[in-house]
């Protein structure tokens, strides 16, 4: 069955978060005895984990009921569940398995078969030969030596005087069990001599031979330990068996009655002697019991035994009291007492307090263990002075001094003496539906009375619980008063064991209102606008009721009639009333009341009106529902009628709606209509016409579709020359059409003007006056009446302008070596809409592009349109020239002339400027100018007032065009130029050798900006002074100081060094041109700028003339060439070169 349920699980796993084995057990081996744990642990674990032991589950339990010696250890937690063998015996050796069963989340997994082997050692190993007759010397004897019973098969060596016997033949027999085998070991030997036991001593045999060449003489064995035969039970007997002689010494072993009890002896060959200490703990079933020492030896053709019978002494274990020791006063008490068997048997007598009693009868019986048992039974009439007193039976043994007792306390039971109630008077009268306290006392008896109450003879179940007081117990009733109470009798009884029941009474009297209130009508079928006579009869009432009639708001008068006796000692009244019915009457409730003055309170009953009326529609009927497109639609139908089968026929379109040919509609049960998945086509008017068996009557209701509006475009793309009116327009469908319901969104990057927005209808216009070409994109149109989701609509706008050629510096120049062997690349990019055409000229005359040496490519992206011209093996003579670039659409056309020359050192630098500045950091940016057609890079050159010399960084990587100079000093004015570097040469510095100087922010964050430019009339300084702290006085004497000190330094202080520099002699550093020794100096200093930027320092001495010369340090020359881009599409955007 469990092999089932586990093919089970495995075969229909549920929703699998897979469970799987992180250690799967392994074939083991040990000893027999020793503990195996075989090892299993699962990941994810969600289902059972058992093992199984040749295909037997064992349970999922961790103590594994049934297998004592198995248990699964381990944390279940981290899911392990090793299996520990313990003690392993043969039976454990076969084969297991780890199995964890199939969840919800995992299906099942088996793990792979683990063998466990379990090695058994051999048994006592024996000699197998004829023992019967008496060997001669010079004969041959075969010895055959065995060893049983184990796993794997044991090996054999046999010895003669310490010699090893050669030639022995082995060969395994089955052993006792399966798996188990018997090793056998054969030689045949020839003796030339007796043994001393049987003939001349002079020969000596080895000692495995003296297993079985030994002396058949020795003494019968003795017991000592044991003088008397008489025993106490719980005693430890410490015996010794103690046998003489024998070649070999005895074997011993211990029996009782039979059974073996040891089997360990020592031998003392001294002595010649083997002894058997038996330790024994004496119970009451070694009684008689027959003791007996065994010895034999491998030559003994039967053993030899002592044996000594015992008699054992004991108690009994148990003394039972039985009967009840409960009575009524003066009956008799029938107790008995037994014993439980004992050597010799008891005595029993009886106490009852501390006197003797005497009328008692004993008998005794055969018990276990060769006892006797003892039952004594004692009888006695009771008095209720006697209850409490504490009844023993003794049982004792004078011979053994026993002495033992049983008591338990003697009840006498007994009637209680007086009861009585404590309730209202009697003549007083009572109003009903109060609530009333009557106590029940009850005083005397044994035990105390148990209080029971009685309404007229019948048992009252509402009483509460029963207390006790010293004297005796009370119980009190508490009574909601009713009519039938009025004069009804209430009793209370006490009763206990003494099975006597003393009783007390009492009666009330109750004023109450009719019991009873019951309308009834002379129609059975009510009509609209029949008249309707309704009879109400009140019952029993104390004193008598006046009956009224109330229809809703209405209170109406009936006819009365005369008033009657009736039960509970009260007047019954009579009233009836007429009624002309109409539709509104319909499930009203005629209410009837019946009314006491005295108590100021009245009962009533109703009787519900079932008016018959054909069907009518309720003023709350609504005209008009709205909802929500793909909603569920309820139209509600708000009508009555009785009877309320009616039956309802809806109309749209003046066609009926048939469920059968429309899944959408649903009836309710009240007759609404219910439209699934309403659409826009199910909005309009529905007629609904209802009928009943008592007429027809019909209903026109309007559904109003509201969904959410879905957009388009009325055109797309729009079409617009610079310029001119752009009109974008979108039309929505959707219900409801409200204000403002259209939106437009920009969905281009920067900020454009919009435009104006105006609704008309169902349409969305956006009007864009004066279109610049910043207006071309793409727009959002966004439609939301309030109805999720809105919907959006694009509309491209495509501005239209004359072709526009990109004219920075680097598109008026392309350099290439006219050796013949290069190829030149002439770029000409334009941007235009609509499509832009090329046309190219060299030297002014239209270019041949039959000629293989020149090849035209065109590529266009948007409204780029970029035009390569490729020239092939580029000659001086032929191709250095001026290219014309003519871009032509329908609107227009540019032209740019660019020049093929050779390669040269790069141009200067543009737009030098300052990015940021920090208090020992500035940030410096440039546009790159031409780069000689080849790879260029760049080099900041920088100085302070104090300083002797220039310093330069080399920007990296080369090709940047942003770079911050880092290491500077707080508050400190600099002077900043940067200039390029190619193959061939260096160009000026930017902007017609512009220096910018910076002065670095103080420590209380004061900027200051200047930026000089040298020129004909000397220097120009502009001051800006940005106050970022809150430091009051402190910032103002900064400024101060610092606006005199400028001041003082434009009239004293010169620039730290003359800018007027070219590229034939302030740039020659790079020739290593020796100038002076001073100028062989440099310094390589990190800037902390980049990792790989490089700082000069340049020393040079004040002369008449101003020479320099810049030494450049290993790591600057071995810097790594890096690309210089050809366009201006390989800068980044803000860098590329202006549109002329």
């Amino acid at each position: 069955m469990c092999l089932l349920l586990l093919f089970f699980f495995l075969m229909f796993p549920g929703t699998r978060a897979q469970q799987a084995f992180r250690t799967e057990p392994k074939n083991l081996t040990v000893r027999m005895g020793a503990t195996a744990v075989l090892r299993c642990e699962v990941l994810r674990a969600s289902g059972i984990v058992q093992w199984a032991k040749d295909g037997f589950l064992l349970g999922p339990e961790r103590s594994l009921p049934g297998f004592p010696r198995y248990s699964m250890i381990g944390n279940p937690e981290r899911g392990q569940y090793h299996l520990q063998i313990e003690d392993a015996q043969l039976e454990d050796d076969t084969q297991y398995e780890c199995q964890v069963t199939s969840s919800e989340s995992s299906s099942g997994i088996i793990s792979r078969l683990a063998w466990l082997n379990v090695r058994i050692p051999p048994s006592k190993p024996y000699f197998d030969m004829d023992m019967s007759t008496p060997w001669e010397a010079g004969k041959k004897y075969t010895v055959t030596c065995v060893a049983p019973d184990a796993k794997p098969l044991a090996e054999i060596t046999l010895y003669k005087d310490g010699v090893e016997l050669t030639g022995a033949e082995s060969f395994s027999t089955s052993g006792s069990k399966d798996k188990l085998l018997n090793a056998h070991a054969e030689v045949t030997y020839v003796f030339s001599c007796l043994p001393d036991s049987f003939s001349s001593p002079t020969c000596s045999i080895s000692p495995s031979l003296s297993m079985f060449l030994v002396s058949l003489v020795f003494t019968p064995p003795v017991i000592l330990g044991l003088e008397r035969n008489k025993v106490k039970a719980e005693r430890t007997l410490v015996l010794e068996c103690v046998s003489y002689g024998g070649n070999p010494l005895a074997t011993l072993h211990w029996t009782k009655n039979g059974e073996v009890l040891s089997m360990t002896w020592e031998e003392d060959v001294v002595a010649q002697k083997s002894s058997s200490i038996l330790k024994l703990k004496i119970t009451p079933a070694d009684n008689q019991a027959e003791l007996c020492c065994e010895s034999s030896n491998l030559v003994s053709r039967s053993p030899l035994s002592v044996s000594r019978k015992i008699t054992v002494l004991f108690e009994p274990a148990e003394l039972t009291l039985s009967g009840s020791l409960t009575a009524i006063e003066g009956q008799e008490l029938n107790l008995s007492c037994y014993t439980t068997s004992s050597n010799p048997p008891v005595d029993i007598r009886w106490w009852l307090g501390y006197k003797e009693l005497n009328n008692t009868s004993v008998a005794m019986e055969e018990g276990d263990n060769g006892g006797m048992t003892t039952m004594s039974n004692m009888t006695h009439r009771v008095s209720r002075e006697e209850h409490g007193l504490k009844l023993t039976c003794e049982a004792f043994n004078k011979g053994t001094h026993f002495s033992k007792t049983q008591s338990d306390e003697l009840s006498v039971y007994y009637p209680p003496q007086k009861v009585w109630i404590n309730a209202p008077p009697q003549d007083v009268p009572l109003r009903s539906g109060s609530t009333i306290h009557m106590v029940c006392f009850a005083t005397g008896g044994n035990p105390k009375a148990t209080l029971a109450w009685f309404k007229n003879g019948t048992a009252v179940t509402g009483a509460l619980q029963q207390t006790s007081f010293d004297m005796g117990v009370a119980r009190e009733l508490v009574v909601v008063l009713t009519a039938s109470d009025n004069m009804a009798s209430y009793r209370c009884d006490a009763t206990n064991k003494a099975k006597k029941t003393i009783s007390a009474y009492t009666k009330l009297r109750v004023h109450f209102t009719p019991v009873s209130m019951k309308i009834t009508a002379q129609q059975e079928v009510l009509r609209q606008g029949e008249a309707l006579i309704l009879e109400c009869q009140a019952g029993s009432s104390s004193p008598m009721a006046n009956i009224s009639w109330i229809l809703g708001p209405l209170r109406l008068q009936g006819v009365e009639e005369e008033p009657r006796d009736a039960e509970f000692g009260g007047i019954s009244v009579h009233s009836s009333l007429s009624l002309n019915l109409t539709s509104q009457h319909h499930n009203q409730k005629v209410i009837c009341q019946a009314y006491s003055h005295v108590l100021a309170e009245g009962t009533n009953t109703y009787y519900k009106l079932n008016v018959l009326y054909p069907p009518e529609f309720s003023p709350d009927q609504p005209t008009e529902v709205q909802v929500l497109e793909d909603d569920m639609a309820v139209v509600p139908l708000l009508v009555s009628a009785n009877p309320e089968e009616v039956s309802c026929i809806w109309l749209h379109r003046r066609e009926k709606l048939v469920k059968e040919e429309d899944y959408r509609y649903h009836w309710l049960d009240d007759h609404s209509l219910e439209i699934r998945n309403v659409s826009r086509n199910d909005a309009g008017v529905y007629a609904v016409k209802c009928e009943n068996d008592e007429g027809a009557n019909e209903i026109s209701i309007t559904l109003d579709v509201q969904y959410a509006p879905s957009v388009k475009a009325e055109k797309e793309p729009v079409f617009v020359n610079l310029g001119e009116t752009a009109d974008l327009i979108c039309v929505a469908d959707a219900n409801p059409i409200i204000a403002g319901m259209f939106s437009w969104k920009w969905l281009g990057g920067e900020v454009v003007e919009m435009g104006e927005e105006t609704q008309e209808d169902e349409s969305g216009l956006l009007t864009i006056y004066n279109v610049t070409r910043a207006h071309a994109g793409s727009y959002e149109c966004l439609a939301n009446n309030g109805i999720e989701p809105p919907a959006s609509a694009h509309i491209r706008l495509v501005v239209q302008f004359k072709p526009e050629l990109r004219k920075g510096p680097q598109w008026r120049k392309v350099a290439s070596r006219g050796d013949g062997t290069s190829t030149a690349e002439i770029v000409c990019q334009a941007e235009g809409v609509p499509r832009v055409d090329f046309f190219w000229e060299k030297s002014g005359v239209l270019m041949d592009f039959e000629n293989p040496r020149y090849e035209e490519m065109i590529v266009r992206e948007g409204s780029f349109h970029t035009s390569t011209v490729r020239v092939v093996n580029v000659s001086a003579v032929l191709d250095y020239a001026v290219f014309s670039c003519t871009a032509r659409n329908s609107l227009g056309e540019d032209k740019l002339d660019i020049q093929l020359i050779s390669t040269n050192h790069p141009d200067p630098p543009s737009s030098f400027r300052q990015v940021s500045v920090g208090h020992d950091s500035v940030t410096l940016e440039w546009i790159p100018g031409f780069n000689g057609g080849l790879q260029q890079r760049f080099r900041i050159r920088y100085c302070w007032d104090q300083s002797v010399s220039f310093l330069y960084v080399d920007v990296f990587p080369p090709s940047e065009t942003t770079f911050t100079v880092t290491g500077l000093q707080p508050v400190t004015t600099y002077n900043f130029s940067v200039n390029a570097l190619n193959a061939i040469g260096e160009s000026e510095y930017a902007d017609n050798n512009a220096v910018l100087t910076i002065t670095t922010k103080g420590q209380f964050g004061i900027i200051f900006l200047m930026f000089c430019k040298l020129g004909g009339s000397g220097l120009t300084v502009y001051l800006t002074v940005v106050l970022t702290a809150v430091l009051g006085g402190l910032l103002v004497f900064n400024l101060i100081g610092c606006f005199f000190g400028l001041r003082w330094k434009k009239s004293v202080i010169p620039p730290c060094r003359s800018s007027q520099s070219t590229v034939g002699n302030s740039n020659k550093y790079e020739s290593r041109e020796r100038i002076n020794a001073a100028a062989q100096r440099t310094l390589l200093v990190d800037s902390g700028s980049e990792a790989d930027s490089n700082v000069y320092e340049s020393y040079a001495e004040v002369g008449t003339g101003e020479r320099r010369q810049r030494a450049e340090s290993e790591k600057a020359r071995q810097f790594m060439a890096v690309h210089q881009p050809q366009r201006d599409s390989d800068l980044p955007f803000e860098l590329r070169g202006e549109l002329v």
